[in-house]
């Protein structure tokens, strides 16, 4: 029998907006800096049990289903690829209101092992930075 490590990742940002918006964008691929925005085919429903498929122009295909969605709080899915091996793993999105903005924290779980780990946190931290600074092109402060 062979055991898995599971190794989670948490990648966190300070928004400069309500957590209402932060979350709305996350879930918009028309905004720069999600997950959902750069790719060759898209294909999002954002609801519990929607299905989501994103198939990335490097052409690596993503897949998954929301398990959760409770705005403007947080919101899950399960996230698929040969980065993880085609094994299931989770991805959950907080946006807690702080005094300076929405403090948007992400935790990815179910990684099989550091290196995907730290592949996982490099994507995550670049999707992050980049959505914050569109973010704020776009969104009043």
């Amino acid at each position: 029998m062979t055991s898995t490590k599971a190794v989670a990742i948490k990648v966190e940002r300070t928004i400069r907006a309500s957590a209402t918006e932060v979350f709305d964008a996350w879930l918009d691929p028309k905004i720069p800096g999600t997950p959902w925005h750069e790719n060759d085919k898209l294909i999002i429903e954002p609801k519990v049990d929607g299905l989501w498929y994103w198939l990335s122009l490097g052409g690596i295909p993503h897949y998954g289903r929301f398990t959760e969605m409770d705005r403007p709080g947080r919101i899950q899915y399960s996230w698929m690829s040969r980065n993880t091996l085609g094994e299931e793993s989770m991805v959950t999105v907080t946006f807690r209101q702080t005094g300076e903005g929405t403090l948007m924290t992400l935790l990815h779980s179910g990684l099989a092992n550091d290196a995907m780990a730290k592949a996982h946190e490099k994507g995550w931290t670049s999707i992050f930075a980049k959505f914050s600074t569109v973010f704020r092109s776009h969104c009043p402060k």
